[in-house]
């Protein structure tokens, strides 16, 4: 939107997006503490389960060569031309149509990052702290976005999504079989061992896929 429709409303949609990501947070944060520790357990583990599993399965679906790659190039000029071909519309001396693009694609992702910030700092006691980390994140990214101004066509992203799913995988795992009563050996400590368990299993499929793909039919 910045590149094509003007950096003025772009920023401006991102910018009220983020404020209300912050309001999302900082209301119902305080609203999960009350909430039993084990019944939040088990919920946040089912939901990130729901998260991770979907990156996991499409991460090993291209690995393995049963979908396509996603070409960020092809993407990024499919998104420019829809937007070059969009009607110019201004409302408060904004391009309502760049700005309106903007704060839907910010919210929608955003409200997944605002979950995985108060399920992991609800869970842990330091909402704070995963606020801070997201919000550096959200930096480095518009960051990022401003100095290369073009697709980020060289970031690994299926790597990415394979080790965002596998991680979310194994805290849905840990947390889910917390709030079912499961005491695992070493509470904590546990949890390499269950990721590498997901790791493991994860690969298995992209090695068991690849092979029934390369095999006759």
């Amino acid at each position: 939107m910045g590149l094509t429709r003007g950096w003025r409303s772009a920023l401006t949609g991102t910018a009220v997006a983020s404020l209300a990501l912050a309001a999302i947070v900082a209301a119902l944060g305080p609203a999960l503490t009350v909430i039993p520790i084990e019944v939040l357990r088990l919920v946040v583990g089912a939901l990130l389960l729901v998260f991770g599993l979907q990156w996991l399965r499409k991460a090993i679906l291209r690995a393995s060569g049963w979908r396509a790659i996603r070409d960020e190039d092809a993407v990024f000029e499919r998104e420019r031309a829809a937007a070059r071909t969009a009607p110019q519309e201004e409302r408060a001396g904004l391009d309502w149509y760049a700005f309106t693009i903007s704060f839907k694609g910010v919210l929608l992702e955003g409200l997944e990052v605002a979950f995985i910030v108060l399920t992991f700092g609800t869970t842990q006691g330091s909402i704070g702290l995963a606020a801070i980390g997201a919000g550096a994140a959200v930096v480095l990214v518009v960051i990022a976005g401003l100095v290369v101004r073009e697709p980020l066509s060289r970031v690994p992203e299926n790597t990415l999504a394979f080790a965002v799913g596998v991680m979310l995988t194994t805290f849905g795992i840990f947390w889910g079989a917390e709030g079912a009563g499961v005491d695992w050996p070493g509470n904590d400590a546990s949890l390499p061992a269950v990721l590498a368990f997901v790791l493991l299993v994860s690969l298995g499929y992209v090695s068991a896929l690849r092979r029934r793909k390369l095999a006759p039919a």
